[in-house]
């Protein structure tokens, strides 16, 4: 029997208790603790189901792309240099987490690429050809995304005060038209993941369905449940990736990373608040858009308690391209700089 069999049926169980209780994104966050809950308190050895990840992220993207329009993008656009402001600021909140774990005798490379608000796999993958630790690099980012997924959509919808809504909910169902830009999509997708492109199963749905959605003027949406399938199929994956034993032989690190991580949002709130004054943006929108998550679990926040996706998704999508960018020649230039390592 595969070990992976039980997952998917775990994560239900924890997407349909986090409905009843209320929970934000239940599907996602309730998922998400089920395995994890399962696999680091019960000893189970649930493993991700094969291509789940990327057929939930593939479905999300399109979903989250689906939000765009002319008129949207064009009020993205005219405010691009307040919303690269706050990528920048978003990635230069990954020095705290630097300091902190360089304080505590963590080598160079690992701290670095184990506190920049970027995708997982590409911050172990540069952190790999510069000598840092893949292992606490891949924990690191995880932690990091597992506190603002527990954390950020409950926060919001505590503060907003209103119940999530409905995904999906408002536009046309032309299934034809939608199966073309799910195909369509997956196609890009496979190019991208080809081509060695970061994110390739969200970032490039994204892509498509969103030139689409501009290009057509038309009030599209997934069909209902959607949303859910995709957000079930993430948290089951993302559950895999926690272990017992680190958590065990690691708790300073996991401190570590969770403290800046609150921090990190404490200051991009800051940051957020602060931009907020020199614009017309949505500050509430402008705030989560700001916070160290990932494109996928924060577009669907905004979309659960009806904010602005394709703001937030801009933020989003800007700070990875900001971190993809400078995160290596940031490093380099730090290494000539201080050529002497210095602690463990």
């Amino acid at each position: 029997m595969p070990d992976w069999l039980f997952t998917p049926v775990a994560g239900a169980a924890g997407g349909v208790l986090a409905s009843l209780v209320g929970w934000p994104l239940p599907w996602l966050v309730g998922s998400l603790l089920a395995v994890l809950l399962l696999r680091c308190l019960a000893g189970l050895n649930l493993r991700e189901v094969p291509g789940a990840r990327k057929a939930g992220q593939w479905l999300v993207g399109t979903g989250i792309g689906l939000h765009f329009s002319p008129v949207v993008l064009q009020q993205v656009v005219a405010h691009g240099g307040l919303l690269l402001s706050g990528a920048l600021l978003t990635s230069l909140t990954c020095l705290i987490g630097i300091v902190l774990l360089r304080s505590a005798g963590h080598d160079r490379a690992t701290a670095f690429f184990a506190s920049l608000p970027g995708g997982a796999s590409e911050m172990v993958n540069l952190g790999l050809r510069n000598g840092a630790d893949p292992g606490r690099v891949a924990a690191g980012q995880s932690l990091r995304l597992l506190l603002v997924v527990l954390c950020v959509p409950a926060l919001f919808q505590w503060w907003l005060g209103v119940p999530p809504v409905l995904a999906h909910g408002a536009g046309d169902n032309d299934l034809p038209l939608l199966g073309a830009l799910l195909g369509g999509g997956a196609l890009l997708a496979l190019l991208w993941q080809r081509l060695g492109q970061p994110n390739p199963w969200l970032l490039a749905p994204l892509l498509f369905s969103g030139v689409a959605a501009v290009l057509l003027d038309l009030p599209l949406s997934l069909p209902l449940g959607t949303s859910e399938l995709g957000q079930w199929l993430i948290g089951s994956a993302l559950g895999c990736h926690f272990q017992r034993a680190f958590f065990r032989h690691a708790p300073r690190f996991v401190a570590l990373v969770l403290l800046a991580t609150l921090l990190a949002m404490l200051a991009a709130t800051l940051g957020a608040l602060a931009l907020g004054w020199l614009g017309a943006l949505d500050r509430r929108a402008l705030l989560l858009g700001m916070m160290p998550g990932g494109i996928a679990e924060l577009s669907l926040t905004a979309e659960a308690l009806a904010l602005s996706v394709p703001l937030i998704t801009g933020l989003q999508v800007l700070r990875l391209v900001c971190v993809l960018f400078l995160a290596e020649p940031a490093f380099r230039l730090w290494q000539r700089i201080h050529p002497r390592e210095e602690g463990a």
